[in-house]
């Protein structure tokens, strides 16, 4: 068999991992490609278990019914410690709620999913560590709303991508340029952040628009403004008329 037959039934198995022989046979007949069954086992990767499928397919398949959340600390000029907590949607990455409290509580925590996600808005699967916040009170309120949970491994953040992304974009553009006094402050800068996170900041996962999609400006629309956000940290750029 020719080597660039063998590296494609193996880039097909890499690739499926919930595909076998037969499955891998069929699109090698869709693609022309005329082999016996039995060639393509021979040259299968073996496992010592039966396939299935990984923690990032599976975030990538189920992206419009999922959702996640988590906690972040920030501390403030007068040596408090706050913690933030958000939730973020992973369809047009979009912060659905957040909150801040200096201690926050199981019952505080099954609160803000609450509010959160009305009934009729709630997602499939909600994606959380395996912080002890989360306890009996949050996980009734999930199971109630219809929402399945799904936690992630001891010390894998790399297992809640879209969140730790967020909270990485708010650390980086936002609270490691201010100076964070209270509650109250800090509530206020991260309203503004997430105004323009929302419906100004472009994201290469939605092809370079907004959570909130932005009309594109054509040059016959007019000269180009500049609109500071976040303080003037941020630009939205636009045309308007003469």
């Amino acid at each position: 068999m020719a080597a660039a037959i063998r590296e494609l039934i193996q880039r097909l198995s890499r690739a499926n991992g919930l595909w076998g022989a037969p499955r891998i046979h069929g699109e090698l007949l869709k693609l022309g490609i005329n082999v016996a069954p039995s060639t393509v086992g021979k040259y299968l990767r073996r496992n010592r278990r039966p396939p299935s499928q990984s923690w990032r397919p599976f975030l990538k398949n189920h992206i419009k019914q999922m959702a996640s959340m988590d906690f972040f600390i920030v501390p403030t000029a007068l040596f408090r410690v706050l913690l933030v907590f958000v939730v973020l949607s992973h369809d047009r990455r979009r912060v659905v709620h957040f909150n801040v409290t200096e201690h926050p509580t199981e019952e505080w925590t099954a609160q803000q999913i609450r509010e959160a996600f009305p009934w009729d808005e709630a997602p499939r699967y909600l994606i959380r560590d395996r912080d002890t916040i989360f306890g009996k009170e949050v996980i009734a309120v999930a199971k109630g709303m219809g929402i399945k949970e799904g936690v992630t491994a001891a010390q894998s953040p790399w297992q809640n991508p879209y969140v730790e992304r967020l909270i990485g974009s708010i650390r980086r553009e936002c609270l490691d340029h201010v100076i964070v006094w209270n509650e109250r402050s800090l509530r206020q800068t991260l309203r503004s952040y997430f105004h323009y996170y929302s419906k100004s900041r472009t994201h290469l996962a939605l092809a370079k628009d907004a959570p909130e999609p932005r009309a594109v400006h054509k040059p016959e629309n007019g000269f180009i403004v500049e609109i500071p956000e976040v303080g003037g940290l941020h630009h939205r750029y636009q045309r308007r008329a003469a």
